[in-house]
């Protein structure tokens, strides 16, 4: 057998054209419906049979008809190209629905903040969509992990995406219990947190400790501060807070109650930096897939916001 005379991209359109060839007994009439030349159409059957190498077309002047041939291969293509038909048409209808696997990666501020107060309002609107959520504060490759989609904040959002802004900016803060400010005194200076002890979040073992910034007018400060204690939970770190064990650098928004019922005090307040909010991010494609798109809208119009949520210890 003679192979490779057909380019792979052309076979579909081949095979469909004997198909209808076969179908309408007749070169004319299957090419007026393919919206190609007469002879163009001959020329394919003649790369097909030369690929096959066996005739598959009885050819007169006032008809086509298939050989022995030709029905069994007809017989044996017919039903794998309606399913790819059907397979396509099912593709092209799905388009606009959504629905499958929606695979996420969240930082653990962003899943309490943002996912936790709104998932169960997502799944109901939308049940056909399976959500795979990856709670992670490290830096994840969307690509390369198959990820439909990561939350981030903006420093932190991979190169090269889309980004779509969520939720409220927040605010960050450093937070004791009145009973460790009582005893250690409250600092006045960033640099006075070498005598302190701090409650620090660990990303990962590779990237180490978060660095807490400050700002007062023109200065710019990064600490790195002695820990006593390095975990990579939240709320761990917030319970140690609340029991007296130090400081900790926070969002205002995870320690709202807190503040208002004097379980932890605000210091160094003068010396926070600007708000800080959390993005969306995805690669770019021509086409969105759907399940991604809700979730943006969702997210972006329809969310419990963190501003407009009661808070729990």
């Amino acid at each position: 057998m003679k192979a490779g005379l057909i380019m792979r991209h052309d076979v579909m359109s081949i095979l469909h054209a004997f198909c209808m060839i076969a179908e309408n007994h007749s070169f004319t009439r299957a090419a007026a419906q393919l919206n190609i030349s007469t002879s163009a159409l001959s020329q394919n059957m003649r790369q097909l049979e030369d690929e096959l190498g066996v005739k598959l077309l009885n050819r007169t002047t006032r008809r086509v008809g298939l050989t022995e041939a030709g029905h069994a291969f007809l017989a044996s293509i017919r039903p794998a190209l309606n399913h790819i038909d059907e397979a396509m048409e099912h593709a092209r209808q799905s388009r606009d629905i959504p629905g499958g696997t929606l695979r996420l990666t969240v930082p653990r501020t962003a899943a309490t903040l943002l996912l936790q107060p709104n998932l169960a309002g997502f799944m109901r609107d939308y049940p056909d969509i399976r959500l795979d959520i990856d709670v992670n504060d490290g830096f994840v490759d969307l690509i390369n992990e198959r990820f439909d989609a990561g939350i981030r904040f903006g420093d932190a959002v991979q190169l090269d995406m889309n980004i779509v802004p969520l939720g409220d900016v927040l605010r960050p803060a450093i937070v004791a219990s009145p009973a460790y400010l009582a005893r250690f005194g409250t600092p006045l200076h960033p640099q006075e947190l070498i005598n302190h002890r701090c409650l620090c979040h660990r990303f990962t073992r590779e990237s180490g400790l978060y660095r807490w910034e400050f700002v007062h007018g023109a200065q710019r400060l990064e600490i790195t501060p002695e820990a006593a204690l390095m975990v990579n939970d939240k709320a761990l770190r917030l319970s140690a807070a609340r029991d007296g064990a130090g400081l900790t650098y926070v969002f205002a928004q995870d320690v709202h109650e807190d503040l208002q019922d004097g379980r932890l005090c605000s210091v160094l307040e003068e010396w926070l930096p600007a708000a800080d909010r959390f993005y969306l991010y995805y690669p770019g494609r021509a086409h969105m897939a759907p399940k991604l798109r809700v979730f943006i809208d969702y997210f972006c119009h329809k969310a419990i916001l963190p501003s407009q949520q009661r808070y729990h210890r």
